[in-house]
């Protein structure tokens, strides 16, 4: 599979970001530190011109980022009924995706998707299989500036009933065929195509980046 371009100043603020913040992380030397923050800010502007966001804003963000930089990690359940997938719409951009979100330090990754898929459905499931591990930064329009995998795993439906949340707008059911506007750094259809076979295949392997 050819692997789709990083956009260049995406993947350059990237870089200079990361080695910024590994650079913070193992140094004492004021000289260094110095030459480091300076990266950071680089990093910052670098992102501030391709987006609305104020530089100050991503160097606080930044700031944030402690230790060695490592990509972040997006869990989606894929939930399926009747031969339908389980979407919520997104209250920040009214789109659509399978319930999930960013993996909370602590948790077990089965556990987090199992309460993503509550907490944003109203749905009660057990995760059953892991269907594939993404680049999230290389398929679909990123889910932002850091680099990020997606874990999307089958979930089997166990309980509950389709109720909103303070994330989403509304839950439903939807035909393969027929899907509404996606929410395209959280679900796209690649995503969708991968658990539509193994739907149709359960012995079918994980799909990986």
């Amino acid at each position: 599979m050819t692997e789709p371009a990083l956009p260049h100043w995406l993947a350059w603020a990237r870089e200079i970001q990361a080695l910024a913040q590994n650079g913070l992380a193992f140094t004492n030397n004021e000289f260094d530190i110095l030459r480091y923050n300076r990266l950071t800010e680089i990093a910052a502007e670098i992102a501030a011109n391709h987006n609305s966001i104020h530089a100050g804003n991503w160097q606080e963000q930044f700031a944030a980022e402690r230790g060695y930089a490592t990509p972040k990690i997006d869990v989606r359940g894929a939930v399926v009924r009747e031969g339908k997938i389980l979407l919520v719409q997104e209250r920040s951009d009214q789109r659509w995706c399978m319930p999930g979100g960013w993996a909370d330090v602590g948790d077990l990754p089965s556990a987090m998707v199992v309460r993503e898929v509550l907490e944003e459905s109203g749905f009660e499931v057990s995760a059953r299989k892991v269907i594939g591990v993404f680049d999230a930064n290389r398929d679909g329009r990123p889910l932002n500036f850091f680099h990020a995998y997606k874990l999307i795993f089958w979930c089997e439906l166990r309980g509950g009933e389709a109720r909103a949340s303070n994330e989403t707008l509304a839950v439903d059911f939807f035909d393969f065929k027929h899907l509404p506007e996606l929410s395209s750094s959280r679900t796209n259809e690649r995503h969708l195509a991968e658990v539509r076979a193994h739907l149709l295949d359960p012995q079918r392997a994980t799909a990986f980046d």
